[in-house]
């Protein structure tokens, strides 16, 4: 009988609970680009390197710079990935890690073909097509679109992101579907269902969307809500049983 291996993606979203991070990290921040104590930042890292299973090295990290680039990776990375937004890869046992605290972290795969990535979409990256250019680089390495999935983590939210109606006017020329109302009665964003918008035209199979907003919620970072603070991360990877 031939066996035939079977491709398993993870995905994981940390909060801010269970870290090493003294205030206003506290605890668990991932983002070693916040002012936060490097040691702390380390010993985070490894915390969740050890809790998904993986050696340290086997987690690629980005320098995100709000942009639209994207960086195809087939092994670790000694250093953060310079200058770039997504990541993909189908190398098994690579995750790929999004920080964020308030910007949409974006985890997709196809799980067929064996194709993941992380996106860092936040309002100027979303606005400037991130999103297309991540789906063009995940096609040519094998994925297709009807068979990819999405997943879209804690943000903030359309009820409390709030942006002056300029800004809310030209984000929603170039995503639309992102402009909206916050509960304050102010011209505001959901970045969340402007990205999922344009993941359905594309043509995406599948659109999951973490309610929760991290203005709102505690648990989370919240770089609006309170800067200095440190960042959550979205990870994902594939597993290959036989």
């Amino acid at each position: 009988m031939t066996v035939v291996p079977t491709t398993i993606v993870r995905r994981v979203t940390t909060t801010r609970a269970g870290g090493y991070s003294a205030p206003p990290y506290d605890s668990f921040n991932l983002g070693d680009h916040v002012g936060d104590d490097p040691v702390a930042v380390r010993r985070n890292r490894d915390r969740l390197a050890q809790g998904i299973g993986l050696p340290p090295e086997r987690l690629v990290w980005m320098e995100q710079i709000h942009g639209r680039s994207v960086e195809i990776v087939d092994g670790p990375r000694a250093e953060p990935v310079p200058a770039t937004d997504a990541l993909v890869t189908t190398a098994p046992g690579l995750a790929l890690v999004v920080l964020s605290a308030d910007c949409v972290p974006i985890l997709l795969s196809d799980d067929e073909a064996g194709v993941i990535a992380a996106v860092h979409a936040g309002r100027i990256g979303a606005r400037i097509g991130i999103v297309p250019r991540v789906l063009e680089a995940m096609v040519s390495v094998g994925a297709r679109l009807d068979r990819v999935g999405a997943f879209l983590g804690p943000a903030a939210s359309g009820r409390q992101y709030e942006v002056p109606a300029a800004m809310r006017d030209d984000v929603e020329a170039h995503l639309p579907g992102s402009a909206t109302t916050t509960v304050r009665g102010t011209p505001g964003l959901d970045l969340r269902a402007g990205i999922s918008r344009q993941l359905r035209e594309a043509g995406v199979a599948g659109i999951a969307v973490d309610p929760r907003c991290t203005i709102e919620d505690r648990t989370l970072f919240s770089h609006r809500r309170g800067a200095p603070t440190g960042r959550i991360a979205g990870v994902i990877w594939m597993e290959v049983t036989a």
